[in-house]
């Protein structure tokens, strides 16, 4: 194996020119002793990867040295720059881990198993290996930053050199980086690199596309050009009246940002366009202020478009004035102002805390929001069901548009768009979120499904009995939000499943003459270990998910017992389990006969959907019992709360107004119309097929003679 001693007397000491450019970098801001510290991780990564080549065909080393060119531009340590040049190295080669430890120490060979990949590991398919790769990645990211950082720069070079890919992978890469990687450098803050990330991605998803907008960038009309420059020398002139040492530069828009303008906007490539864009940056955050006052004394600013990031920065850190100005030749002209401290941040991000040798607090507020972030998404990896499940959460996260709200003590929270009270409840705390019921917006009592908007204030109201629902699911947008409702039913359907399956068991052994309680707990602990269970609720939740037959549970162990069990339990008269009709997780309701509280029912139990409920009346009863030993036999308990769906089947007359009279019947009986569809129709007469909500048989009746009062109604029947 390839050690550091041998790579540093094994090697020539005539070093490749990329090498020499990387060490003129790092000599602006490292000491001689760092940049020979990086000088011997190239040394021996070069022997590690040597005989190795890129699909270009150039040696691989000068992959991970243009990596470390990277991170070099954005002056990162030279702990991260060693771990860049290795960062392959563990995956690729036979270099040991214990090697770059004992060579460059702890911290840079904790960064390189950090960011090395996952391909010894199995998974079904490459989404989930890429999932589980993020996962991993993450985790990384929570014990040390820098571990993205080299990530990105290493996708960053990988994106730059992407034509010698085949089709097939440049656009896999290519949009992977669009969704993941491109969006991460937004949420960090890393301007510069997201910028470069997107342009790359958006070439190769779409060349065509890209060649047309980049032309016409380029080619941009003479006379835009002029008024550019004169706008600009008037900028220029006016905060050099107001005595603000300024630097003032144009902006220029990239193909992507334009592209996802158009679509989003639905505007043509000439609105797009016609926007003037300059930034200013001054010295400190008065001057900010004051350049803004100077702006809107020489252009007259559009109503609305001023957002202050300085006083409320975005998540990732961002801070700047932005306002929209009415130009002098009709285009809006779009005006960044900020600090030069805040134009590193915004260009950085996180990466700007290691340009500071002080580490002023200015750095630091990128950085801590940046840990802040992981440690929530560590959160929800935790209970997140799977990698891919994780990936999906994560990717809600990495949009860039927020919402900016307060609490009562006037805190601020930053949440994607189209955030609702329920999201700003789990924001607050999980808890908040599990027991939430309303909120108060700006004073106003409004309900948990209402959007918010940037600026305003919310209370959450609370109960102790109240609880998340699937419908919840339906209208949180926030990862965090989402990953903990999931769990909370998770965990509820799990129980329900226990519970459910206790009950059938138990049924299944008294048919037997036995019980749960009667059964040894050294057989119990045998058909665990043998079933492959780690423990005996595991076993309960398969059974009533239909995973397992209570009936051939019961039987093996009371085999254990050394009983002689009948071949066919069948379990006494009478013996039903009582059902609430709460225990949806496990149980469904069939679609083919819709049983509501007050008809006779019988269970049917199916693998990976539980306890199927039917109606003894349903038509699919007599093909369910050439399998008795998947009956199980319940009844409604004399509690049942809920909504049950009902299908009623309506002969009415075929006129203007009849539709109304129904619907205005079922409302006045107190129950919610699901859905209407027209079966037949003629000149006369039409059938229409009702599915609404109701609570029991009694509430059905209802409903349905009321409907039967109707004039226009000739004739109701159940479906």
């Amino acid at each position: 194996m390839p050690s550091a001693e041998s790579a540093s007397s094994g090697c020539s000491d005539v070093l490749p020119q990329d090498v020499v450019a990387l060490e003129r970098k790092l000599a602006d801001y490292l000491d001689a002793d760092q940049i020979g510290k990086v000088r011997r991780a190239y040394r021996v990564g070069a022997e590690a990867h040597a005989g190795q080549t890129r699909k270009s065909g150039e040696p691989y080393i000068t992959h991970p040295v243009a990596v470390a060119g990277i991170l070099a531009d954005l002056r990162l340590d030279w702990e991260t720059l060693c771990a860049a040049i290795l960062h392959d190295a563990l995956e690729d080669t036979p270099l040991p881990r214990s090697a770059i430890a004992r060579e460059f120490g702890e911290t840079v060979a904790d960064l390189v198993d950090g960011v090395t990949k996952l391909d010894k590991l199995r998974f079904g398919s490459r989404q989930e290996a890429a999932a589980e790769s993020f996962r991993k990645m993450l985790l990384a990211m929570a014990r040390d930053l820098r571990v993205i950082l080299i990530k990105l720069a290493d996708r960053l070079h990988n994106m730059r050199t992407l034509d010698a890919m085949a089709d097939d992978a440049r656009r896999r890469i290519a949009r992977e980086t669009l969704e993941i990687y491109a969006p991460i450098a937004q949420r960090l803050g890393m301007n510069r690199i997201k910028s470069e990330l997107q342009d790359l991605g958006f070439r190769a998803l779409y060349p065509y596309r890209h060649a047309v907008l980049k032309k016409r960038i380029q080619a941009q009309p003479v006379i835009r050009r002029e008024a550019m420059s004169k706008i600009e020398a008037q900028l220029a002139q006016k905060l050099a009246q107001e005595g603000l040492p300024h630097r003032l530069v144009g902006r220029v828009k990239t193909p992507w940002s334009i592209y996802t303008k158009m679509r989003a906007e639905q505007k043509t490539l000439d609105q797009v366009m016609d926007v003037f864009g300059f930034r200013i940056v001054v010295q400190n955050v008065m001057q900010c202020y004051h350049a803004l006052g100077a702006v809107h004394s020489l252009y007259k600013p559009l109503d609305a478009r001023f957002r202050d990031f300085i006083a409320i920065p975005k998540a990732n850190g961002y801070q700047s004035l932005h306002t929209v100005l009415f130009g002098p030749y009709g285009s809006p002209i779009e005006v960044q102002i900020r600090t030069e401290e805040m134009d590193l941040i915004a260009e950085r991000g996180i990466a700007a805390h290691w340009a500071y040798k002080s580490g002023e607090a200015g750095s630091n507020s990128a950085q801590s929001r940046a840990h802040d972030w992981v440690r929530n998404l560590l959160e929800s990896q935790q209970v997140a069901g799977s990698s891919l499940e994780f990936l999906e959460n994560v990717k809600v996260d990495l949009f860039p548009d927020e919402v900016y709200l307060f609490t009562p003590q006037g805190d601020i929270l930053a949440l994607p768009r189209n955030a609702t009270v329920l999201d700003f409840a789990y924001a607050v705390h999980t808890d908040v979120g599990n027991h939430a019921v309303a909120a108060r917006v700006d004073r106003k009592l409004v309900p948990l499904r209402s959007k918010l908007a940037s600026g305003q204030t919310v209370e959450v109201i609370t109960a102790p009995s109240a609880a998340p629902s699937p419908q919840w699911l339906d209208y949180v947008v926030s990862s965090k939000a989402r990953t903990a409702i999931r769990h909370h039913l998770k965990r509820l359907e799990h129980e329900d499943a226990v519970e459910l399956g206790h009950r059938m068991l138990d049924r299944a052994l008294e048919a037997l003459d036995s019980s749960l309680d009667r059964v040894p707990s050294e057989h119990i602990e045998q058909y665990l270990a043998e079933q492959r269970y780690r423990r005996l609720e595991d076993l309960l939740a398969d059974i009533a998910l239909g995973n397992r037959m209570p009936a051939q549970v019961a039987q093996v162990l009371t085999r254990a017992q050394g009983e002689l069990p009948s071949p066919e339990p069948v379990l006494a008269a009478g013996e039903k389990i009582s059902i609430t009709g709460a225990e949806r997780g496990v149980l469904t309701f069939a679609a083919c006969c819709h049983p509501i509280p007050g008809d006779e029912i019988m269970g049917y139990l199916t693998a990976g959907k539980g306890v199927v409920v039917h109606r003894l009346e349903c038509r699919n009863v007599p093909e369910y019992r050439k399998s008795p030993e998947r009956w199980v036999p319940i009844d409604w308990d004399r509690n049942v709360e809920g909504d049950y769906r009902a299908g009623l089947r309506i002969e009415v007359d075929n006129k203007p107004g009849v539709l109304a009279q129904v619907a205005a019947a079922v409302a006045a009986a107190n129950s919610n119309i699901d859905s209407v569809e027209y079966q037949e129709r003629d000149v006369t007469m039409a059938v229409l097929d009702f599915a609404i909500e109701v609570r029991h048989r009694k509430h059905l009746a209802d409903v349905i003679r009321r409907v039967r009062r109707l004039g226009v109604v000739h004739g109701v029947q159940r479906l």
